[in-house]
């Protein structure tokens, strides 16, 4: 499976990164995300669990984030939960009309007999739209600082 999504956003490079890098704020800018629980915490990795809403059903999974902050990028590796192995990059590139953010998601299902009804489940209705949201309202909080 492999999704992506991608916005523009009129701030700063640095500005998005930054509230992208900060898991401990997301509730608080994000709706969808109902908390974020620290397994460990440090500048450049943490282990998280990580609980969210695809409109009214929870969903939970834990993560170890990396910040690179050389690469411009926020990798995640989901370690539990349905989608266990999951890889997650958030990408930034500057435009003339702002910064594109993408967070891309790349996952191989454990049962690929399951793989093409999974990754509509999955990656389509949970992911993509999660991702979705969590894009648009990471624009809105990041535009109106």
């Amino acid at each position: 499976m492999h999704q992506t999504n991608t916005i523009i956003i009129n701030a700063t490079e640095e500005a998005i990164f930054e509230a992208a890098a900060n898991l401990e704020r997301w509730p608080t800018f994000l709706p969808h995300y109902r908390y974020i629980l620290y397994y460990q915490k440090g500048p450049f990795k943490n282990l998280v669990k990580m609980a969210a809403r695809r409109g009214f059903i929870p969903i939970s999974w834990v993560s170890e984030q990396i910040i690179d902050r050389e690469r411009r990028e926020i990798r995640f590796k989901h370690l539990r939960a349905w989608t266990k192995g999951m890889n997650v990059v958030w990408r930034f590139h500057r435009l003339p009309a702002g910064v594109k953010v993408e967070i891309i998601h790349d996952l191989h299902f454990r049962v690929p007999l399951l793989a093409s009804l999974a990754e509509r489940i999955i990656g389509g209705f949970f992911i993509g739209h999660v991702a979705a949201q969590t894009l648009h309202h990471m624009k809105a909080f990041v535009e109106k600082k």
